[in-house]
Parts: structure tokens; C-alpha cells; sequence
């Protein structure tokens, strides 16, 4: 808005934004259109901020955030909200990812191009802990489901989701059908995980979601773990680590565990 706004025009410059993303309510924008109709100054204000939305909205000119930043920053709100922090102690202790994606969603419209990128780079250049392998996972499978992103391609068919990883990441990971052992396969995705892109195959148990993780690995180990209310195994086998992580119990995951092994060694 102008720096010398009209006497009577200050209540509707904050909302001009909102008038022309459509947000709102029928009477509120029913009164403001009765003041821009009388409203010279005001109407051409309008007309600046529709201007800029349309130039910003042109192709090669709107701001797309990384996919690389984009994972980190899901990341971060989905470990925050597995934690269960409450509202108020999350926002004194949010992380600056958290605090970028607060700022994307609450500035749908941003004048400046410039400003936009110059605030990202501020954000993404801050200092943050770095989250550990385990923390990045359970981020990842609560993120999966809190952002309806459970799969990329979703079918029970094995040799369905096993070629189209092709070309998407650079390694084959074993996708096997173990509904017979009572966890079908649901689909597949790919996903960030420790700096790298990662393949995700989807399971279900009796309701519950099995996220197993999927990545190229030279040491062989087996463990299991229970990490923030949620169970995780993990194993080796082939070059490749897995990493299963769900909320069923630990029996269960250790049965997926077994079963995908047997149905890899083709037994």
C-alpha cells in the first residue's frame, strides 16, 4: 500500500491481499467492493497488487522452493509434531526451517520476488542441529501420512512398483509381495533421507502403516528400536540398508522383518 494512505482507507489496505486471493467472507468483500467503488485511490491500489500477482504468476518468474528444502522443511514440522511439543513451546523453540515454512504459508502473496528469495536464503543459511538418521525417518513416515504423500505409485503389484523406481533413483531395491504374511504392499515413493534420495516401499498391517526405507549400504548389522512411541528395524542384506518404522507393535514389525527377508532369498 501507499506510505500516505487516504483518511478512512487504512482498514482495507491490509485486506486487499485477501480480497484478491478470494479469502474473504461475502460481507466483508461485499463492503469492500462498496468502498473501492468510491474509492479512487484505493481502486488503484487494487489494480497495482492484481499487476504484480500476474507478472509474479508468469512462468520462469514465481519462486519454487528446492525439492531438497522442501523435504528438510516437512522434515522438521513432522518430527515436531511426532514429538507432540505444544503450540506454544514449539514456537519458542522452532527450528528455522520451521520458521521458513510458517513464513511460505502465512505470505501467500509476497510483492517482491527478491524479497522472497532474500528471506529464504536467511533461513536457509541459519545454523540448525542436524537431525540423526533415526529422527529423519520418523519425520519422514509420520510426514508421509500427515501430508497424504504415502505413495508416488500406488499398487499391490510387485512388478508394478519395482520398475518404476527406474531411472527416479540409482540403485534397484527388492520389492516383494508378502500379503500372505498379512502385510500387503500398498505402493511406493522415493524420499530424502541422510543427504540422499532414498526408495520407500509401503506396507500395511491390520490398519497400520509399515514405512520401510530403502537405500545402498556396504556394512551389514541387524538391530530394532522403539524411538518416540514408534518401532524400527533395521538390517542388511545385498548392498542395501532397510530401515522398517511403524507403530505396530514390536513383534510385528520383527514378523515384516522376517517375512521380507525369506521373500528376498527367494524362499
Amino acid at each position: 500500500m501507499s506510505d500516505t494512505p487516504k483518511q478512512g482507507c487504512d482498514q482495507w489496505g491490509p485486506v486487499l491481499h485477501a480480497f484478491t486471493d478470494g479469502e474473504l467472507d461475502l460481507v466483508r468483500a461485499a463492503e469492500l467492493e462498496a468502498h473501492l467503488a468510491g474509492c479512487p485511490d484505493c481502486r488503484a491500489e487494487m489494480e497495482r497488487v492484481r499487476g504484480v500477482r500476474q507478472r509474479i504468476g508468469r512462468d520462469g518468474v514465481r519462486f519454487k522452493m528446492p525439492e531438497e528444502v522442501r523435504a528438510q522443511v516437512l522434515t522438521a514440522l513432522s518430527r515436531e509434531q511426532a514429538a507432540g511439543i505444544p503450540a506454544q513451546r514449539r514456537v519458542e523453540t522452532a527450528s528455522p526451517w520451521s520458521r521458513f515454512f510458517r513464513f511460505v504459508r502465512d505470505w501467500s502473496f509476497v510483492p517482491s520476488l527478491a524479497a522472497l528469495a532474500a528471506s529464504a536464503m536467511l533461513f536457509v543459511n541459519a545454523p540448525a542441529p542436524e537431525l540423526g538418521i533415526q529422527d529423519q525417518l520418523l519425520a519422514s513416515h509420520v510426514q508421509s501420512m500427515l501430508a497424504d504423500h504415502l505413495v508416488d505409485v500406488q499398487t499391490s503389484n510387485q512388478h508394478t512398483v519395482k520398475p518404476w523406481f527406474n531411472g527416479r533413483i540409482d540403485f534397484s531395491p527388492p520389492v516383494n509381495d508378502l500379503a500372505k504374511d498379512g502385510f500387503p504392499l500398498v505402493g511406493g515413493r522415493v524420499d530424502y533421507i541422510g543427504g540422499r534420495v532414498v526408495a520407500a516401499l509401503v506396507y500395511r498391517r491390520n490398519g497400520h502403516v509399515i514405512n520401510l526405507f530403502v537405500w545402498p549400504q556396504t556394512a551389514g548389522r541387524q538391530t530394532d528400536s522403539e524411538h518416540d512411541g514408534y518401532n524400527m528395524a533395521e538390517w542388511s542384506a545385498n548392498g542395501l540398508v532397510f530401515w522398517a518404522v511403524s507403530d505396530v507393535s514390536a513383534g510385528d514389525l520383527a514378523a515384516f522383518r522376517a517375512s521380507f527377508m525369506r521373500a528376498a532369498a527367494g524362499m
